[in-house]
């Protein structure tokens, strides 16, 4: 998929978020689950990297959403690799699906350290590959799940973040923050939550690709399901939330 495709899946994504109640009524609930966990450091700014349809501002009404597409119900256009942000003049960065998009996360990182303020926060929200999560992100996804494919954690020499080009791999927010691998790489952020989530109402409701496989008024009972298999993220683990903060002086 090149990355102006992906742009196309984000307008195809737009359609069926207006006509699918039940999609609209789970990322509510994903957006107030990580409104909980943000800093809202006073005077500074909240913005979403990667807001592709932009749904989060129903929540967190104070936030700038942003992408590296222009969208006219986009607040502004950002590169996560060279943000247009001064220095220490960010509250909370937000990035629901997007750290399996970034092929050089260390960098993407240091970018991010460099425009938050002290106590300010990362947030990520990405899928998890327990059993149940290989299975449906395997079989169903058109993305890679990457499990084996060698993270690059800077970009090379020479490289501009004008070369962005499209990359998935959608293990690699699991692999990053729940192993020990990397956790050196991660040295100086302090690890709020790393937490991994049964959601299994969000993948049998079909996500933005696949048909919904219950109706609206089940969504109870099956969120019923989630709370009695979330102790068992290794089998029915789907979704990771991780929250980053840069730690004050």
């Amino acid at each position: 998929m090149s990355i102006e495709q992906h742009n196309s899946e984000i307008l195809k994504n737009l359609t069926i978020w207006e006509k699918t109640p039940l999609l609209r009524r789970i990322y509510r609930e994903f957006h107030e689950m990580i409104a909980r966990y943000l800093a809202n450091l006073p005077g500074y700014d909240v913005v979403e990297l990667g807001s592709g349809i932009g749904n989060i501002k129903e929540v967190i009404s104070h936030c700038l959403r942003t992408d590296v597409f222009p969208n006219p119900w986009l607040d502004r256009v950002e590169n996560a690799y060279q943000l247009s942000f001064a220095d220490e003049t960010i509250s909370d960065l937000i990035l629901i699906d997007v750290f399996h998009h970034l092929r050089y996360p260390g960098t993407a990182l240091e970018e991010f350290w460099r425009v938050l303020a002290p106590g300010g926060r990362v947030l990520i929200f990405d899928p998890y590959l327990g059993l149940l999560g290989l299975i449906v992100y395997g079989l169903f996804h058109p993305e890679p799940l990457g499990l084996f494919r060698r993270i690059e954690w800077f970009a090379p020499v020479g490289w501009s973040a004008d070369d962005i080009d499209y990359y998935a791999s959608q293990s690699n927010a699991m692999r990053v923050f729940t192993g020990q691998k990397y956790r050196e790489r991660l040295k100086g952020w302090r690890m709020v939550v790393v937490e991994k989530l049964t959601s299994i109402s969000y993948v049998a409701s079909g996500g933005y690709s696949r048909p919904q496989l219950y109706p609206d008024n089940w969504y109870e009972a099956i969120k019923a399901l989630d709370r009695l298999w979330s102790p068992f993220p290794a089998i029915f683990g789907t979704r990771l939330l991780v929250v980053l903060e840069k730690p004050k002086p």
